[in-house]
């Protein structure tokens, strides 16, 4: 597990907070992606006695990225980790608890609301969601039988391991491209394997991967299994338009072929659409009273930090009109 300012083994306690802050909190974030730190930033400055729990790593999805270009104020851009270490810093100095930790439930009566979390059941009077989302598995043969053993959806953390190495990498979105850029440091060659004829991410991202002299790409493609013993050999590649397939010497496969939400936690809590995503009005409202979502986990057009840090911010604010009124 990465971490960010605070390692884990010296975090405090669960029930140290408990003691310090008094059994019932104003506001639970569950979830410390941008959207999470941000609703904790703002929350924080709202005096509104905040705990915030994250089971992996600060800064979600995003801390896994290695260069972050389109998040405004950072025209060089900014590493993942970077902001997710800023962030993190700037919620604690607000006054934010932090809790590394997973939440296992949640209850709902009409006068309180209940997080589970270790041994305890933490009372709360608002709750907002904020558990984003995770590397859509394709569920191919293979895939999971090698993962770890040459199978990723981490650049950022396995890139290393492939130095002078040949590599697949599936998708044709913004991470996928700005993924298989970063691997061109370490590995020998790259291969995007793409479902179109054109890359989905932004154009000035399509235009390095294009013309960058160790990438290559697959148009029209898709792979359908991952071979190899040990480790990954090799990957079977079918061409949607002729059907033929071909199979591509590879030492690993980075997979960026989209999301899921995370929403296992919160099945039959509140409305979620047919994907699995939070169903919210405007003010991030979901259908009940008291709880709200925030980031990637909500159903919306565009999933950025940028976007997820303005969920945040107005989460927490209707986190505090709520609570006042």
């Amino acid at each position: 597990m990465m971490v960010m300012l605070e390692d884990v083994k010296t975090q405090p306690k669960l029930e140290a907070i408990i003691q310090k802050e008094g059994p019932l909190f104003d506001v639970i974030i569950i979830g410390g992606g941008p959207a999470g730190l941000t609703a904790a930033i703002y929350c924080g400055r709202a005096r509104l006695k905040t705990l915030l729990i994250e089971k992996a790593l600060l800064g979600g999805l995003a801390s896994t990225t290695f260069l972050i270009e389109n998040y405004p104020g950072f025209p060089e851009g900014i590493s993942g980790i970077e902001l997710g270490n800023k962030l993190e810093a700037q919620a604690r100095k607000a006054g934010c608890d932090i809790y590394y930790g997973e939440a296992t439930g949640i209850t709902i009566s009409k006068n309180k609301k209940v997080v589970e979390i270790e041994k305890h059941r933490l009372e709360t009077k608002v709750i907002i969601l904020a558990t984003g989302t995770e590397p859509k598995k394709l569920g191919i043969k293979g895939e999971e039988e090698l993962r770890g053993r040459g199978v990723s959806y981490c650049a950022t953390c396995d890139g290393p391991f492939y130095r002078d190495k040949s590599i697949v990498v599936v998708g044709g979105g913004n991470s996928a491209v700005e993924e298989a850029i970063f691997l061109t440091r370490y590995a020998q060659k790259i291969t995007i394997v793409h479902r179109r004829d054109k890359l989905r991410a932004d154009k000035i991202l399509a235009e390095r991967a294009i013309n960058h002299p160790k990438i290559f790409i697959l148009w029209d493609s898709e792979i359908e299994e991952v071979i190899g013993k040990a480790r990954v050999e090799q990957v079977v590649i079918k061409n949607l338009k002729t059907e033929a397939r071909s199979k591509l010497a590879a030492d690993g496969v980075f997979f960026y072929a989209g999301s899921s939400p995370n929403s296992k936690l919160i099945k039959g809590l509140v409305k979620l659409d047919e994907a699995g995503y939070i169903l919210t009005d405007e003010e991030l409202r979901t259908n009940v009273p008291g709880v709200f979502a925030a980031g990637d986990i909500r159903k919306k057009c565009l999933k950025q930090v940028v976007t997820a840090a303005g969920d945040g911010a107005l989460a927490a604010e209707s986190a505090r009109r709520f609570i006042e009124e």
